[in-house]
């Protein structure tokens, strides 16, 4: 049999894109031939992956994961919501928030991560891409952790347990996990899938969020030709109005419509150390694309 060596198999992989493992195989099924191993590549359907990398992916799932103490969270894109409902998609997503919570959420390290096919999430990915026939992309990873207490999870219109567009994770610490404290953090979760707050604390908002919106309610206020001490009060009223927005301790919990959020985790003695949202897609350009266009073009009409 042909040595197999390590730089071959990366010869194949920049060749084709796909998978460590499949070139791997490939190589052994070719004994040791590149053109050979392309061949069986292609037969399989798994050297396409690379030909599809440069299309948009803003659909697909976001999966959470939970354990004891801990959290992932994890953003796996594809190009239409039809994968999403794909059975092998949706296991590889689960499979992808277990593993970050051995490994963590930086992206490189996760990727590298083994599953139980054998196959690193990178090489899975390849293979789905080639099996599936769509792009996909690993777009974002977040674990949370809190010493004593709970990390809980929450999924908006989930399609299957712990998959779905929109998920949350709120580490709730308190000296000792407990039903009542999970339900907490699961509430708090959806509170935050509903309010999208943009921090913790006033102390964590972004500076140059609160500098810009200062300079605006400012301007708002001299329009008013009030003289400038009382201009600066009316600017202070609504910076605090501007945290009760942004902030989530200051948000009225929406499940009561009139307490603060940091009264209720502060009555269950707990303390809030942090929280994570994804939105499936947020932020991604998405393509505006005329099907029937596209249909009539390719019929040369």
């Amino acid at each position: 049999m042909a040595q197999i060596t390590a730089a071959l198999v990366k010869e194949l992989r920049e060749k084709t894109g796909a998978g460590m493992m499949d070139c791997k195989k490939a190589l052994n099924e070719a004994e040791g031939d590149i053109e050979g191993a392309i061949d069986w590549l292609r037969k399989k359907g798994l050297s396409a992956a690379a030909k599809k990398s440069g299309r948009v992916t803003a659909e697909g799932l976001v999966g959470v994961a939970q354990t004891d103490l801990k959290a992932a969270m994890v953003e796996i894109n594809a190009e239409t919501d039809f994968v999403a409902r794909n059975e092998h998609f949706q296991n590889f997503v689960s499979e992808v928030a277990h593993a970050a919570l051995t490994v963590g959420d930086d992206l490189e390290k996760l990727k590298g991560a083994v599953l139980k096919s054998g196959r690193t999430v990178a090489d899975e990915l390849t293979h789905l891409i080639a099996t599936i026939g769509e792009n996909m992309s690993i777009r974002r990873a977040r674990v949370l952790s809190v010493p004593s207490g709970v990390v809980a999870t929450y999924v908006h219109g989930a399609v299957s347990p712990g998959l779905g567009k929109i998920g949350v994770l709120a580490a709730v610490e308190a000296p000792s996990a407990s039903e009542a404290l999970e339900d907490l953090g699961r509430r708090i979760g959806m509170h935050v899938a509903a309010t999208r707050p943009a921090a913790l604390d006033v102390d964590s908002v972004d500076p140059q969020a609160l500098e810009r919106e200062r300079a605006v309610l400012v301007e708002q206020a001299k329009a008013s030709g009030k003289p400038d001490a009382i201009i600066e009060k009316m600017v202070d009223g609504r910076i605090r109005k501007f945290y009760e927005e942004v902030v989530l301790l200051e948000q009225i919990w929406v499940h009561d419509g009139e307490s603060r959020v940091r009264k209720i985790v502060e009555k269950a003695g707990a303390k809030l150390k942090g929280f994570e949202r994804f939105h499936l897609g947020e932020g991604i350009e998405k393509e505006d694309n005329d099907f029937a266009a596209e249909v009539a073009k390719a019929a040369g009409n």
